[in-house]
């Protein structure tokens, strides 16, 4: 079974503290590496979650604000000083183009890596291909910023009881999978429907940097995996709205509305040193809530399954 998990490699807002780097985000998940929002220092955290930056293939910039972007310049070159072969996806708002230029571009190195860049001016789905589908929608955070919605394709499950029941094996599961269906030594004739479901590919949402709005819901809906920005308590909510932001209590009401699986928090103002009562605020109105902090490592368990305390 290939790896899928969360990684926090930073968890703090605009301002770093001793124990919380910028955000950084790493999702493991159908062999791929998925990098969101790579804050200054984001290199040296792979090193400190003892996880190879060769494993990013895709890499997520929600806006350019520069605690969710100045570690891009340095992911790039240190991808390719690592020589990686794979194709880096980049994922950012068209209208920050010369700041992503600026940010890749901003040294002297002779880039090989391959670099293939998805500048999004529009909402909706961005990318597609067998492993995932895209999408992406724009925030309220009064810059360009967009919240990033990726889920996996629909597998078809087989029921091995009924196939062994019915004496579906060797070429006439072959058959099965082909055409659809088989016919059995008894004339009958047997319709895949019959003897599969389907399971529901997983989703993950992530929104950083907003007010609570329409098109954060729609990212979440009924996502696997939500990771949210709760830059505040609900204690200095003023605060969140002034700098449109959320609070723990908009976060988990997001959650709940949108239908999610699990809540993870993050993007926590350096004001606050203890991140139990973000937990604690949030799960009040969506139990299955936790705050994320510095290397820690979250399960993406298969839809049906949440984390446990």
């Amino acid at each position: 079974m290939t790896v899928r998990d969360l990684t926090i490699l930073g968890c703090s807002s605009q301002q770093p503290t001793r124990r919380r780097n910028h955000g950084a985000y790493l999702l493991r998940w159908n062999n791929e590496g998925l990098l969101f929002d790579p804050g200054e220092g984001t290199q040296r955290q792979f090193i400190h979650a003892e996880i190879a930056p060769t494993t990013v293939n895709r890499i997520f910039i929600s806006h350019f604000h520069g605690d969710h972007s100045i570690g891009l310049g340095s992911m790039l070159m240190r991808l390719n000083l690592d020589k990686v072969t794979h194709p880096i996806h980049c994922y950012y708002p068209a209208s920050g183009k010369v700041y992503f230029d600026r940010l890749r571009y901003g040294t002297i190195y002779r880039e090989n890596i391959k670099v293939i860049e998805h500048p999004i001016d529009s909402e909706g789905v961005v990318y597609k291909d067998e492993a995932f589908t895209i999408e992406a929608a724009f925030l309220d955070h009064g810059v360009p910023n967009l919240g990033y919605r990726i889920t996996e394709p629909d597998l078809i499950r087989y029921d091995k009881g009924a196939l062994k029941k019915l004496g579906i094996k060797g070429l006439a599961m072959k058959t099965l999978i082909e055409e659809g269906s088989v016919q059995l030594s008894d004339s009958r004739r047997v319709a895949v429907e019959e003897v599969s479901y389907v399971q529901k590919g997983d989703s993950f949402a992530i929104v950083l940097d907003t007010r609570p709005c329409k098109a954060a819901l729609k990212l979440a809906r009924e996502a696997s995996l939500f990771l949210c920005e709760s830059t505040y308590l609900e204690s200095e909510k003023d605060l969140a709205i002034k700098h449109k932001h959320l609070t723990a209590k908009e976060a988990a009401e997001i959650a709940r509305s949108a239908g999610v699986q699990t809540l993870i928090l993050t993007h926590f103002s350096a004001r606050y040193i203890d991140l139990e009562p973000f937990e604690e605020e949030a799960r009040t109105i969506f139990l299955h809530t936790y705050a994320a902090d510095d290397l820690k490592r979250f399960p993406f368990e298969r839809r049906g399954t949440a984390l446990l305390t």
